[in-house]
């Protein structure tokens, strides 16, 4: 099992997410420390990927990368410099991946909330994957025509692009909003992250409104029958 204080998190994790008193969230992760997968498990909960998807994209486990990550004394440390040392890491670490594994990192070390920054603001992240190109998905939102087609009335404003990668913007209400592509071969798939969000409620509302744009995007760009 993990240290005491790290104990304490994932048995809190566990009573917001079960109902369970503490006492007995405590019970039942002791009875499951006997299981291989017991701590990974927990881990993955509180971090909020599994540790499956984790160890594919970035080759190691949740419990790995905590291991290496507290060797570095990394919750010590600002979130910029933790996502340095994941992205050393690993060789088959992205961009993305480095953002998750450290943002993961905070939550069991408790440093953050699910969808908060250390700074005490919210983030809501969706993605989609679509059976196009990447350059044809980045397209759809570089291009100002085809964009107001699944994402009207949005004043754009864009801070840095890298082609067929990446896209940050300042949103209207001064918020930031970051776009990553990935590609997949025939299909591609897009990330989006909205920061800076003041509530937990904004962010919900955040995710809900970002589901239903992609949702309208698939169905813009998916291949047309017959």
């Amino acid at each position: 099992m993990p240290k005491n204080k790290d104990l304490k998190r994932l048995i809190r994790a566990r009573m917001e997410k079960t109902g369970e008193s503490y006492t007995g969230a405590r019970a039942v992760l002791l009875e499951r420390a006997g299981t291989p997968d017991a701590l990974e498990l927990t881990l993955a909960a509180v971090a909020g990927h599994s540790d499956e998807l984790v160890k594919e994209r970035t080759g190691c486990d949740w419990a790995s990368w905590v291991k290496f990550l507290d060797a570095e004394s990394a919750a010590e440390l600002p979130h910029r410099e933790i996502a340095k040392l994941a992205a050393a890491g690993s060789s088959k670490m992205s961009g993305w991946w480095a953002q998750t594994v450290t943002v993961g990192y905070e939550r069991i070390k408790g440093l953050r909330e699910i969808g908060q920054r250390r700074s005490g603001t919210y983030d809501a992240s969706k993605s989609k994957t679509i059976a196009v190109p990447v350059g044809e998905l980045f397209q759809a939102f570089r291009d100002g025509r085809r964009r107001k087609h699944w994402l009207p009335d949005v004043d754009w404003r864009v801070r840095t692009e890298t082609v067929d990668r990446s896209i940050r913007i300042d949103w209207q209400d001064g918020t930031k909003v970051s776009f990553w592509f990935s590609d997949k071969g025939a299909k591609s798939s897009v990330s989006v992250q909205h920061g800076g969000l003041p509530s937990k409620a904004a962010r919900e509302r955040g995710r809900k409104y970002w589901g239903e744009r992609l949702a309208a995007l698939g169905e813009l760009l998916a291949p047309k029958s017959g």
